[in-house]
């Protein structure tokens, strides 16, 4: 994939929005951009640095809809708290 510049698609939106975005049905959010023609549904959440500053977003798809929930927020952020940024 090319770089994705704040506010465009999932990835960029949950930087700008400084947010998770669960996304059941990528087809249906405006703007998607596609890495893969085989996914369906993504969970994207926002990495931040010791200054709480976002420095990237952990995107993760799935080939089927509806797969991520809050239950996999929480353990993904759990994941990415575990990376010394």
């Amino acid at each position: 994939c090319t770089r994705i510049n704040l506010g465009k698609g999932v990835c960029g939106t949950s930087w700008k929005n400084n947010e998770v975005i669960i996304v059941d049905d990528v087809d249906a959010f405006p703007g998607h951009i596609a890495c893969s023609s085989l996914s369906k549904s993504e969970i994207v959440l926002p990495i931040y640095n010791s200054k709480k500053e976002i420095i990237g977003v952990l995107d993760v798809d799935s080939d089927e809809y509806k797969s991520f929930e809050k239950t996999d927020e929480l353990f993904l952020n759990q994941i990415i708290t575990l990376l010394k940024f």
